[in-house]
């Protein structure tokens, strides 16, 4: 029996029982390719719907990369909430066509869609009336917390970590910070750390331009004068890059004029905007193996349900191309000396003070942009392995490393070493 033909989605706000009956729909009309689940509960009880779209749903497949968007993180910013949708639709449809781009989009890659981080705070806004205040209510969740502020503040730990030593990658922080943040929050946190994730975007409203990290500037007062505390992380340039891949795409948002403000092809760095502490994509860049950066879709947050196909039409392509970029740079294989996968092996870049790990099976993957790199894998108890690798601007390149053990005497040398090396331990700093 072949999987029901899937009907065009309507341009129009859903609500949360509508979200449910979307997805569900999708995935009775595409049961091969998606999978649809929860990743936790809001405040008040809503269910954190996930739409998984891959050849294989629910399963990682060696040297295959996990990709995220989230939406409507802030309740009241819902334009990014209605792409998802009408792109989980189209890529149900399209891969039904056989369509050849679709097909290998979904074929290579696993791909998740949130559409709405915060259902509690979308239901605030949605009930208000539209003429009289124009649902400016509804931005934090059910309790009025602001969720891009609420994450630990690693960005602050980094800094310090610059300058006396420290990890870059996969920071931790105090288990008291888990009391303090909100169910969405640590719903979004056990995500990332139970998927490998490569790449990501969070979609939010209010302005129109595609804005990486770091969020928080290094020193000092943040400054009114755009570009004064610009922050940039150890992948600056690829930052830039997957942000202009992502307005040079959309319709208007590389013209960089909008909302009374002016973006130099349609970016911009965090920091040098408008500082943010706690927020979601600083966390995901230093606590997890994912670069993330924000996208702000339209000038109007809540905009009337006819404008909805004008922003689908300004943003499919660019949708599209973002996931693409999530097979660029280098991945491969970290070994141990039997052959099997090993999980949270370091991939160091000579010259990019950024690591990654390798996920539960071995499989890493490292975004970087063309040129030539060196590589090295390392882990604990084995010798380090290093290699030059070449990587272009169309597929990625392939290096496996197999680690040797180190003999007794070695590895009694580098535990010395790791001991009396500066503080590795981020949970001391100034959290």
């Amino acid at each position: 029996m072949k999987p029901t033909p899937v009907q065009m989605l309507p341009f129009e706000h859903h609500g949360h029982e509508s979200i449910e009956h979307v997805l569900s729909s999708i995935y009775k009309r595409c049961p091969d390719i998606t999978r649809v689940y929860s990743v936790g509960k809001s405040w008040r009880h809503r269910d954190l719907y996930v739409i998984e779209i891959s050849d294989n749903p629910g399963v990682h497949e060696l040297g295959e990369p996990e990709f995220k968007y989230v939406a409507n993180m802030h309740g009241n910013e819902v334009v990014g909430r209605e792409l998802l949708l009408h792109l989980a639709e189209y890529l149900c449809r399209k891969y039904q066509q056989n369509i050849p781009r679709v097909a290998s989009l979904v074929n290579n890659t696993r791909i998740h869609l949130m559409a709405s981080m915060n259902p509690d705070g979308y239901d605030v806004a949605a009930r208000q009336d539209f003429e009289i205040n124009r649902r400016l209510q509804g931005r934090g969740n059910a309790r009025g917390i602001d969720l891009n502020r609420n994450f630990p503040d690693l960005t602050s730990q980094m800094y310090y970590n610059e300058k006396h030593g420290g990890v870059n990658h996969h920071i931790g922080f105090r288990s008291a910070k888990w009391n303090t943040m909100e169910p969405e929050t640590k719903a979004v946190i056990k995500w990332m750390q139970s998927h490998n994730f490569v790449l990501s975007a969070n979609l939010h409203g209010g302005a129109v331009v595609a804005n990486y990290p770091f969020d928080k500037p290094r020193v000092g007062r943040h400054s009114a004068n755009l570009g004064q505390n610009y922050a940039a992380t150890p992948d600056d340039k690829l930052f830039q890059h997957l942000s202009t891949t992502y307005s040079s795409t959309h319709k208007w948002m590389f013209r960089g004029t909008n909302c009374n403000d002016y973006f130099p092809n349609g970016i911009v760095n965090g920091a040098s905007w408008y500082s943010v502490t706690g927020g979601m994509q600083d966390f995901n860049y230093l606590h997890t193996n994912c670069f993330e950066i924000t996208l702000e879709l339209s000038c109007d947050k809540f905009p009337d349900a006819t404008h909805l196909k004008h922003e689908w039409a300004g943003n499919r392509e660019a949708l599209l191309s973002f996931m693409e970029q999530v097979h660029r740079g280098v991945k491969g294989v970290i070994r141990d000396e039997n052959g099997n996968g090993y999980p949270n092996g370091i991939i160091s870049i000579h010259g990019i003070n950024h690591d990654v790990t390798s996920g539960n099976e071995g499989d890493y993957f490292r975004l970087l942009l063309p040129g030539v790199y060196w590589l090295t894998a390392s882990a604990p108890g084995y010798h380090s392995e290093t290699a030059q690798v070449t990587v272009n601007d169309s597929t990625p390149s392939v290096v496996d490393f197999d680690l040797k053990l180190l003999s007794i005497e070695d590895f009694t040398i580098q535990l010395k070493e790791s001991t009396t090396s500066p503080r590795r331990d981020s949970g001391n700093g100034p959290l």
